[in-house]
């Protein structure tokens, strides 16, 4: 496969603060990239140094096989010659201008002849449903509509990368559903690569064809969705992807804390040697009991939520907190004590630099 982006070593600082911490990352022509992570992890600041509104502080980006940014050379392409198109999380359109002539406006500046340029915006507003609302103003547009117009004029001049910065965080429930099969469709029919910034899991678990985690300014795992939830590399990606998050228990026997002996199978799965180390417990693999007895721990009830056909329990205990789905409806209660016990297995086991070890 071709790549359509590389990036080596990516350092952006503002001023003493480090946005980017030496990112390095790959991606291939015509995947549908998902950055995902916390507020603040550096992923919209990735998202601007490949659209070239940002500088790096250091670093190499090719686009294409194409060297856009090389800070030891001096390379630096501006952002009107990368061949990328760009949605804003605030659409960015023109309110003096209609839907149509938003749209045109970078066929114009790319110096289509009219023909084409009428051409290209039928087709584009087809493909996105705007036929109706292009002599329309944005003020005049409901969000999703002014949302369409916006990945029309992105795409209107065919551009190799189409950068998204969280375009869906604006809309309703019902629309950010409806939307992201729009853009699913959008990347089928058009094989643009696609790198979308977003801090909601369930965009990226139902879009992405590959996942790039990011925390504090460093990737934490970049694999395809299925390897993220069900093997991830580290406990903050442990912890920040799946719904409901999964339990990080450590255990290192201090006080009424949990020790390795709580699972049978951890030696099986690993020679901790002493250590303390984290584990990763899924909320539907916890058990649950009324009555004590060993290695079970006293935890209180401190909330409980609907989560489909069973409840999410948070508990409390001097084992530290943990959360819980069952079905078992006689032990959804407010302040009430349950004694949780750790399933034999860990579902991953980590360091205490939470880096992944089994």
């Amino acid at each position: 496969m071709k790549k359509a982006i590389e990036l080596t070593n990516i350092v952006k600082n503002y001023g003493s603060q480090a946005a980017l911490k030496g990112v390095s990352l790959t991606v291939e022509d015509g995947a549908f990239c998902v950055l995902l992570g916390p507020s603040g992890c550096g992923k919209s600041t990735l998202l601007r140094l490949l659209a070239g509104l940002e500088v790096p502080s250091s670093g190499h980006i090719q686009l294409a096989g194409t060297s856009v940014v090389n800070m030891m050379n001096g390379v630096w392409l501006p952002p009107g010659k990368r061949q990328l198109g760009m949605v804003f999380q605030s659409y960015a359109l023109w309110p003096h201008k209609t839907a149509r002539e938003n749209i045109e406006w970078p066929l114009r500046i790319a110096g289509l002849k009219s023909g084409e340029r009428t051409a290209r915006l039928n087709e584009v507003s087809d493909m996105l449903s705007l036929g109706p609302y292009l002599d329309r103003y944005p003020s005049a547009l409901s969000g999703g509509q002014q949302q369409r117009v916006a990945i029309a004029r992105a795409i209107a001049p065919r551009p190799k990368l189409l950068l998204l910065d969280e375009p869906l965080s604006n809309l309703d429930a019902q629309l950010r559903v409806e939307m992201r099969s729009e853009l699913l469709r959008l990347h089928r029919e058009t094989g643009a690569t696609i790198v979308h910034v977003t801090h909601d899991q369930m965009e990226a678990m139902t879009m992405a064809t590959q996942i790039v985690v990011m925390n504090e300014g460093y990737i934490k795992q970049d694999d395809d969705v299925q390897k993220v939830i069900s093997n991830p590399k580290t406990a903050f990606v442990a912890k920040f992807v799946g719904n409901p998050p999964a339990n990080l228990v450590t255990l290192d026997g201090i006080g009424d804390g949990w020790t390795p002996a709580d699972m049978c199978g951890l030696a099986s799965a690993i020679d901790i040697g002493g250590r303390a180390v984290q584990v990763m417990i899924r909320p539907e693999h916890m058990q649950l009991h009324t009555e004590p007895a060993p290695k079970r721990r006293l935890f209180r009830v401190v909330e409980h939520l609907p989560f489909g056909t069973e409840y999410l329990l948070h508990l409390h205990g001097t084992a530290g907190r943990i959360s819980v789905l069952t079905r078992q409806q006689e032990l959804v209660r407010s302040g009430s004590v349950l004694y949780a016990q750790l399933p034999d297995k860990p579902d991953a086991v980590f360091d205490e630099k939470g880096e992944r070890i089994a």
